[in-house]
């Protein structure tokens, strides 16, 4: 299937989602068993990352569909561009909410500790210190990022997402997309200890919008560029500035904190949602078309 080729079955899809939720299984329990993400040396939650890529694979061979419908063409570089840096700009815009409103603290005294040590810059001033390691992960830590998010987005964004905007348009596709991979996401949030300290119900509330609104975000940029690498892109970047630099970074102050930050608090999915609001109203183009 490409772009304008017609829509695929909905049996296609429905073998995809089996496919996905049985791989995934596998590594549900060891997660689950172990109680956290981390768990296994990261060996089990690159597993399940892995697992929506490996089933649209699959899906590919048993349905003898090509493998180049999944979108590996590069495609202009203005929305590799766009996918990296909109990621960085909702969720920086949350943190600085965050910070300015004194719900968390800009930076941890810890995060500029551990820094320090692990990177053997004992004589770096603070600043400095925080600047480099912000730029050096900007840049080499999205390598590794990318490889985590590539197993998933060769599912969500290479396989399902252009299929259910053939068959739902831009708006069902993005949004039904959005609350598949939430509820994906489900069994690891409540009971493996994916969250930061919120009740699960709040938690799972504001990753719900957060997942949703990103989603539409990536089908956007991926029915506009017909390449799954901007899916990468987006969910490396948010991976990698929200869990392992922002969050961090920000330091507690009380107990509005952990409400307030990361994927289970409001301002990032509140950012988020107004990121995707942003493609609605200002996405001229056909929403569903890639541009030649």
């Amino acid at each position: 299937m490409t772009d304008t080729a017609a829509p695929a079955p909905w049996s296609q899809i429905g073998l995809y989602l089996l496919l996905t939720l049985a791989l995934s299984c596998i590594f549900y329990a060891f997660v689950i068993v172990t109680g956290h993400p981390a768990a296994g040396r990261g060996v089990y939650i690159a597993g399940l990352m892995w697992s929506p890529g490996v089933a649209a694979i699959l899906t590919c061979l048993l349905t003898r569909t090509p493998l180049a419908s999944l979108g590996w063409k590069w495609g202009a570089w203005k929305w590799q561009w766009a996918a990296y840096f909109i990621p960085i700009a909702y969720a920086l815009a949350a943190y600085v909410l965050v910070w300015s409103m004194g719900w968390g603290g800009f930076v941890s005294p810890a995060f500029v500790d551990s820094v320090r040590k692990d990177m053997g810059w004992a004589q770096v001033s603070g600043p400095v210190l925080v600047g480099g390691y912000v730029l050096l992960m900007g840049v080499v830590g999205m390598v590794g990022s990318s490889a985590h998010a590539l197993g998933e987005e060769i599912g969500w964004r290479g396989f399902l997402a252009p299929r259910l905007v053939g068959r739902l348009g831009f708006w069902g596709g993005a949004i039904v997309t959005g609350l598949i991979w939430t509820a994906w996401h489900v069994p690891v949030l409540l009971f493996a200890g994916y969250n930061n300290g919120t009740p699960w119900w709040y938690g799972l509330g504001c990753f719900t919008v957060l997942v949703v609104s990103i989603s539409v975000v990536m089908t956007w940029l991926r029915m506009r560029s017909g390449s799954l690498w901007t899916g990468v892109l987006v969910h490396a970047s948010h991976n990698l500035f929200i869990q392992a630099l922002l969050t961090p970074m920000t330091a507690p102050r009380g107990s509005i904190t952990p409400y307030a930050i990361d994927e289970f608090g409001f301002a990032v999915p509140a950012m988020a949602l107004v990121t995707a609001i942003l493609v609605a109203v200002f996405a001229a183009k056909p929403l569903d078309r890639p541009e030649t």
